[in-house]
């Protein structure tokens, strides 16, 4: 790709997705009113009724799919349509003055779609050349959840070719809905005609810098495009070569995903965005309880720089930008890092929160130095991390930790099945050798071991020493997946059980009731799906009960299992007693029954103002425990008050005192 023509491709991919605004600035106090959608622009009353029209005709077009039994993966891309419609209507979010042309391309599309999905065929993915709107359901809560994908001219022209896959998160967007993700990722906007790349953008349910499901969204769409599915009959895309990228909140998601898990790109350009709590949400309380600032470890990003040592960084910043502070974090805390690093930042002079495309094509040809050769596993992988959620790089998985939330590294090398290198604060580690059918040397620690060949080696740290793990431990252990905090269970699939009787006290009873309420309500708005109810999902999702055992069989069936004690009369929790009458439980736990969490009244630990506000403020506030007061008010009949909180050790029990 010649240079003059990088910035035309890397402005079409910004120009139909860009940040709306600069976001909350580093230091600066939050203002409430900072993140509020724009003014509703309500459609005038001839666009509202086409709207309703339409919205008729689409709803009919998708149920005679549905008697005809069109496969699933065809009717989700004509239903996404329906969905977006609905939503801006129900809402209400007019949120631009485009809001309503919006809603009527939206249908205009669906209703295309619903004739072009005759038969269970779906033509629209082999459309080159112009952005395609996708969609999947996702495994959370089995809402359809858009995507957009925008092919080369040429892809599919060489049947031996394999494409580099750009996964690309927008920034911040006020006005954001699903119908203005559809409309603007429309079939009309085509690709420069040089596009060297596959490009995937995700809607990741909006404005929640990709944490929590928005975080999953992002696995969720790449694997739905996919096209080593057998439904895409297309060629691959290179899995060497995925790119990701993002500016402002796209940057901040960008920052914190690809440290995560680095050996998944073969380069990350983030631009500006986030990397730390403290010091971009100002007036934030420092230090915050214990409990909280354990839990800012999940997702700040700062705490993973080191990770820059496994994968290359190409981060983008104005120079007069509050938010390069993002990438200056990361900088700072590798100043003494004594590896090499792939580590470029590049400043634009004089430029505040902007990525024009000149700057685009800038950081589009460093990111080339990377992908066109793409990444290869490597012989030595050091990896930080401080919960076993985060613990995989290529071929080393840190299952669990000593000490979760402290900062755990590995330092390993792997010469054909020999393993060897240092570990710090890690409990279970779990090795894959280049040959499956050769023995595992081990030189770990210290330890010097000989093991038989398989797939995988599973090592236990006993005594300081590592050994061969042959079982399943008898009792809970926080371990990659199960190690909590409460926020965590709504990573996964889980399925939400309401009060179904009386409530042995009044005031728990109600408070249960509105709890549920409220979450079905914020999970339908924020994280834009339907709150999973008993039979959403098949298998043994997480289990997420409001209540008490007079009220929810299903509490009095898990009760025995759990490390509390909880009667009509009183309430026990790591030691202290309360009374059951003005109190409640609040935690996650493993489930009794398998391999899944069980979580006791609640759902995501923060509440609506954090939801419409700056998205660093989604992080844990309850830890993995707490006890609360119901204390309602005419706004928020769920509202408490916090009573005790903390987290569980690695055994699943209080700390000892």
């Amino acid at each position: 790709m010649r240079t003059p023509l990088l910035a035309a491709a890397a402005a079409a991919a910004v120009a139909v997705f860009a940040a709306a605004g600069p976001g909350q600035q580093p230091g600066k106090k939050a203002d409430k009113n900072k993140f509020a959608p724009p003014a509703a622009t309500r459609p005038d009353d001839a666009t509202l009724k086409t709207i309703t029209d339409k919205t008729a005709q689409l709803r009919e077009a998708v149920a005679g799919l549905k008697a005809k039994k069109t496969p699933d993966d065809v009717l989700i891309e004509v239903e996404v349509y329906l969905r977006a419609a609905e939503n801006i209507v129900r809402f209400e979010e007019w949120f631009h003055k485009d809001s309503g042309k919006w809603a009527l391309t939206t249908l205009d599309r669906g209703l295309e779609r619903a004739t072009q999905a005759e038969g269970g065929k779906a033509p629209w993915r082999d459309e080159t050349g112009r952005w395609v709107a996708r969609a999947y359901r996702s495994m959370i809560d089995k809402s359809i959840q858009p995507y957009a994908v925008l092919l080369p001219a040429d892809y599919g022209s060489d049947a031996k070719k394999k494409w580099r896959l750009d996964i690309v998160l927008h920034g911040r967007d006020g006005a954001l809905t699903e119908a203005k993700f559809l409309a603007l990722h429309d079939k009309a906007k085509l690709a420069p005609k040089d596009l060297g790349f596959v490009q995937l953008e995700v809607y990741g349910r909006g404005n929640n810098a990709y944490r929590w499901a928005g975080e999953q969204d992002v696995w969720e769409a790449e694997f739905d495009f996919n096209p080593d599915s057998p439904r895409q009959k297309r060629e691959p895309v290179d899995a060497s070569r995925r790119v990701l990228r993002g500016f402002s909140m796209g940057g901040a998601g960008t920052w914190h995903i690809g440290l995560h898990r680095p050996y998944q790109f073969c380069v990350i350009g983030p631009g500006a965005g986030f990397t730390t709590t403290h010091g971009y949400i100002g007036g934030l309380p420092n230090p915050l309880p214990e409990y909280q600032e354990k839990c800012l470890r999940i997702y700040d990003a700062a705490r993973y720089a080191e990770n820059a040592f496994n994968v290359p960084v190409v981060a983008y910043s104005g120079e007069k930008d509050g938010q390069k502070k993002a990438a200056d974090n990361i900088e700072n805390a590798l100043k003494d890092f004594p590896e090499k690093l792939r580590f470029t930042h590049i400043v634009a002079p004089g430029l505040e929160h902007a990525q024009p495309p000149e700057w685009q094509a800038k950081c589009e040809a460093e990111y080339r130095k990377y992908a066109d050769t793409g990444r290869t596993v490597p012989d030595r992988v050091r990896f930080v991390t401080y919960t076993p959620r985060y613990g995989r790089c290529d071929w080393a998985r840190i299952d669990s930790l000593e000490r979760t939330y402290e900062r755990a590294v590995i330092d390993l090398r792997r010469e054909g099945n020999t393993f060897t290198g240092t570990t710090t604060n890690v409990r279970r580690l779990e090795l894959i050798a280049a040959d499956a059918t050769r023995a595992y040397w081990v030189r770990i620690d210290g330890a010097n071991l000989t093991l038989p060949p398989g797939r995988a080696l599973e090592l236990v740290k006993v005594d300081g020493r590592w050994e061969p793990a042959r079982k399943t431990p008898d009792r809970p252990q926080k371990r990659a997946f199960s190690q909590g905090p409460i926020d965590d269970a709504f990573l996964y699939s889980f399925e939400v059980t309401a009060p179904s009787a009386a409530g042995w006290h009044a005031a728990t009873d109600r408070h249960a009731k509105a709890a549920d309420a409220g979450f079905a309500r914020l999970w339908d708005r924020y994280f834009r799906g339907p709150l999973p109810r008993p039979g959403t999902h098949k298998g043994e999702p997480n289990e997420v009960l409001f209540g008490d055992p007079a009220s929810n069989p299903k509490i009095a069936a898990v009760l025995p299992k759990l490390p509390i004690t909880w009667t009509k009369e009183k309430l026990v929790v790591n030691g202290a007693e309360y009374d059951a009458a003005t109190h409640l439980p609040v935690l996650i736990y493993p489930h009794p029954s398998g391999e899944r969490y069980v979580v006791l009244n609640s759902g995501h630990t923060f509440g609506e103002a954090d939801l419409k506000g700056t998205n660093a403020l989604l992080y844990p506030r309850l830890g993995d425990w707490a006890v609360i007061r119901p204390a309602p008010t005419p706004r928020d009949p769920a509202a408490y008050e916090v009573v005790a909180a903390g987290l569980f050790d690695e055994n699943w029990q209080f700390p000892k005192k």
